[in-house]
């Protein structure tokens, strides 16, 4: 019984699609393989600022995020810059 328990819980709980994104959705900024991700809506997003980024996420992600799931400043990725938080504070 507890096998079929856990089974239905695994199930029902998939893991969540790994991070494709180019630019932190929140702020617009590029991000890395390596920078730090969230999960939200079964999908995990990279992310440029822990703490900030990952809350306004996960707090408002339509927002954010098309109903696809794509980050809504997607396109402006090749316009923001390469490094650094110019404009934001932390």
């Amino acid at each position: 019984m507890f096998n079929l328990m856990l089974a239905l819980a695994l199930a029902s709980n998939p893991a969540a699609k790994p991070a494709v994104n180019a630019v932190c959705p929140v702020q617009g900024l590029k991000v890395t393989e390596k920078s730090k991700t969230v999960v939200v809506r079964g999908q995990e997003y990279r992310i440029c600022c822990p703490g900030d980024c990952d809350a306004k996420l996960a707090k408002d992600p339509d927002k954010y995020l098309r109903e696809d799931g794509t980050p809504k400043n997607a396109a402006k990725a090749e316009k923001k810059p390469a490094s650094g938080h110019e404009g934001h504070m932390h």
